[in-house]
């Protein structure tokens, strides 16, 4: 009895002791979950190339359930979002959607820009101090080296100590770049040369297996060979009434008409560059973000990690086609189909709930000039070359000294330094010139000296963006401004962009998943306050170069 007795008392103290200890550790536990600070899994960040705002409504009854509806119906989306500057071109866009900044501060003042002390032409992204990885072309001399500030991603990476993984994916070069920012594991963009995937020596000197394993797949000529059919009958279609669609849209070389069905299988002939012009090439970019997210765990690690994905075949369908197309129509289509698959394979792989996604795009693009002309709206396009070659004569006429507008990239007057310095010649009366000749095109509404933006007879909404498109070292003196409906020349068929008008600057900006409330927002918002409603998101710091606000209406709340 005694030995029973004194039994169950050891038993009772054991029982009590690891009961208290269990609670100890439970509390410790619970204590160390409540000090963690909550954040996604992995953030992805999606840059429509060319879409213009009113693209997320105009096929809306065609959207499927998955893609840009779910979007829109199980996030937030800021229906007045407008870009801060001019020019409204990819590289700008790109780099303004993850810096918060704009071309003065950040640099990146057009996809190519003049260095004004040399004045020779810098590609935005160009660096010959680094090599293709994957090719031998020099496609992979590319690096985010002409970038002045930091990405959104750049600061996740500095704010876990380089733990969390940035990848950027575009088939643009720029695309992929400046979006992964300076300290990015890795970016990959589409070589038309060898039809394959490639970097740079600047963020590896060997392709990862699965980048090499995905580029033997040789999927862009698997594309190719299905040929470009409507996914619908073509009848169904919204811009399929009759419109003279040879008067406004490209034709494909070795095609009589820009018409249904593309057999791309006998076009391409080799060429895996015509895969951009293609609804193929966003389902190729959408595959290999897919491969990064399998291949390097995204979404597995400790913390945050980054995917930054740009589709850039609906600006190379846009420029081709334009917006009142068939083409551009099937494009959209076939882009909802294929992130309505994405977002699925990241519930499935990542988990539903536990990543954060936006939508946006880096400009969007104007009505072909000859359709609007047709349909009583002025329009017409404007010849640079043209322009330049007028003003040269008529300067060279007054001041002996050939060339002295050297260019006339991205709406500005880009004047020959060196030689007006070598002549002892008075810039501010050759400006004074050249913005009273620019005043007497038809097609022109404003020419600035941009040394005196800030007293210029324009109004104030063009003032600003045109002082945040001026950066002093890239940038030409005198901003030129089109009227609207009118675009620097890019022929009879298709369109472009790069104007102040909201066919240009409106752009579509969407919210989705963790950290994200459901709604909508009708207040003006701005391309700049992407970056930091995303740094807010994972409570890390803003971008160096940062001059947007935090979006707090789509954020969830949470309590510290």
């Amino acid at each position: 009895m005694k030995f029973k007795h004194l039994l169950l008392i050891s038993l009772s103290v054991v029982t009590v002791s690891i009961s208290a200890q269990t609670k100890k550790t439970t509390s410790a536990q619970s204590s160390a979950a409540a000090n963690t600070l909550a954040r996604p899994k992995l953030v992805v960040g999606f840059v429509v190339d060319q879409m213009r705002w009113d693209y997320l409504y105009r096929y809306y009854d065609r959207y499927q359930s998955g893609g840009f509806k779910r979007l829109l119906n199980d996030g937030f989306t800021c229906e007045n979002t407008n870009i801060d500057y001019i020019p409204t071109v990819t590289a700008a866009g790109h780099t303004c959607v993850y810096t918060g900044s704009v071309p003065a501060i950040h640099g990146i003042a057009g996809n190519d820009f003049i260095i004004q002390v040399t004045g020779k032409s810098m590609y935005c992204t160009d660096d010959s101090t680094v090599r293709a990885v994957g090719s031998t072309s020099k496609a992979g001399q590319m690096s985010p080296r002409n970038l002045l500030v930091t990405t959104v991603t750049d600061e996740l990476r500095l704010a876990t100590n380089f733990r969390s993984k940035v990848i950027g994916i575009a088939l643009k070069d720029r695309g992929g770049i400046l979006p992964a920012g300076h300290t990015a594991n890795a970016a990959y963009w589409f070589d038309d040369a060898n039809g394959a995937w490639i970097s740079s020596t600047y963020y590896m000197t060997d392709l990862p297996a699965w980048v090499k394993k995905f580029n033997d797949q040789k999927l862009p000529e698997k594309y190719l060979k299905q040929d470009w059919n409507t996914l619908y009958p073509v009848n169904t279609y919204v811009q399929s009434a009759p419109d003279n669609s040879a008067r406004y849209e490209g034709k494909f070389p070795g095609t009589e008409a820009p018409t249904f069905p593309i057999k791309t299988s006998e076009l391409y002939k080799g060429r895996m560059g015509m895969i951009r012009s293609t609804p193929y090439g966003n389902t190729l970019t959408l595959d290999l973000a897919r491969a990064a997210v399998e291949g390097e765990n995204l979404g597995k690690n400790t913390v945050t990690d980054f995917l930054a994905v740009s589709l850039s075949s609906t600006d190379y369908v846009g420029h081709q086609f334009g917006p009142n197309s068939v083409e551009a129509e099937d494009t959209y289509l076939r882009l909802d189909k294929d992130l309505a698959a994405f977002l699925s394979y990241l519930d499935a792989t990542v988990g539903k709930g536990n990543y954060s996604v936006f939508l946006t795009a880096d400009h969007g693009a104007a009505h072909n000039t000859n359709f609007l002309k047709d349909h009583n709206v002025p329009a017409g396009t404007w010849s640079d070359s043209e322009t330049q070659t007028n003003l040269n004569k008529l300067l060279e006429d007054k001041y002996k000294v050939k060339n002295l507008a050297i260019s006339m990239d991205n709406y500005q007057v880009n004047l020959n330094n060196a030689a007006i310095k070598k002549e002892g010649l008075n810039e501010e009366a050759i400006k004074l010139d050249a913005i009273q000749y620019l005043q007497t095109q038809p097609a022109i509404a404003f020419a600035v000296d941009m040394q005196k933006a800030q007293t210029a007879n324009l109004p104030e909404e063009l003032r600003s963006r045109i002082i945040n498109g001026y950066n002093v070292e890239h940038s030409g003196v005198i901003q030129i401004i089109l009227k609207p409906g009118w675009f620097s020349g890019h022929g009879a068929t298709g369109t472009t962009h790069g104007t102040w008008n909201p066919y240009d600057t409106h752009i579509p900006l969407v919210f989705m998943g963790w950290g994200i409330k459901h709604g909508s927002l009708t207040r003006q918002t701005h391309m700049t306050d992407i970056a930091p409603t995303v740094a807010s998101l994972l409570h890390i710091q803003a971008p160096n170069g940062n001059i947007g606000k935090t979006i707090s209406e789509a954020l969830v709340q949470e309590k510290h």
